[in-house]
This record gives C-alpha cells, structure tokens and sequence, in this order.
C-alpha cells in the first residue's frame, strides 16, 4: 500500500497551497460584498439577526465584507493569519445560522459548514513557514 508519507515533509508548502487557493477564492467571493457599499452591507448584516442582533446591519455586513475580502488577501500573505481566521470563522457561523433559520436545504449551507471547520482547524496550525507570520 502506498503511505505517501514521504508528503509530509512537504507540510508547509501543502498549507502555502491551501491558504494560496481559499485566499484567491475569499477575495473574489467577498468583492462584490466589499465594494457593494453600505446598501449591499445592510443587506448581508441583516444575517446576524438570525443570532438575535439587529442592530447596525451596516457594520455587521461591512465586517462580514472585510474579512472575505482582506481576510483572503491576509490568508495569501499569512499576515495576522489567526485573527483572520477567527474572524472567517465567525463569518460561517453567522452565514450558517442564517441559512438554517430561513429553513435552507443541506446543499444551500453546507459549503459556509464546511469553510467554518477549515477556518477553525486553521487557526490552531497557523500560516506555516512560508508566510509574514511565519509559525
């Protein structure tokens, strides 16, 4: 059977990868939230009365913006890779709620389950080696 063990050595080029590839896909997926403006903000921040707060939807959906965004171009670099990634992190959990509340189907909010676990799992490895924060 073929271990593939001989990977790991590769560990840090692998998390270079992963945080390469989902920072490409956060900044792209969280643009049009970013430069949507605060119509758009309002819009995406109204998620967090699924959690019972419904106050400041601007600000709430401008964070959620920011850390898609920036959050992406942060993971890339692997600058202040942790608080970024809790902040992810939150940004799934409030998107999964508010999908489970509106009584969406598995399909429609299985991928922000999904991204929480990374962005969650991501926090305790760190960046690796080839990143600013360099863990």
């Amino acid at each position: 059977m073929l271990s593939l063990k001989f990977l790991g050595k590769f560990r840090d080029l692998g998390l270079f990868v992963l945080r390469a590839g989902i920072g490409i896909m956060f900044i792209i997926h969280g643009s049009g939230k970013m430069f949507g403006g605060p119509a758009e903000w309002s819009k995406i921040g109204q998620a967090m009365g699924s959690l019972g707060i419904t106050a400041m939807p601007v600000f709430w959906g401008f964070m959620a913006a920011f850390a898609e965004f920036v959050g992406g171009f942060m993971f890339i670099i692997g600058f202040l890779f942790r608080p970024f990634a809790a902040m992810l992190t939150f940004t799934m959990v409030v998107a999964t709620a508010m999908h489970f509340s509106k009584g969406d189907s598995f399909n429609a909010y299985s991928h922000a389950v999904e991204l929480g676990f990374v962005f969650f799992g991501l926090m305790f490895i760190g960046p690796g080696k080839f990143s600013i924060d360099r863990d």
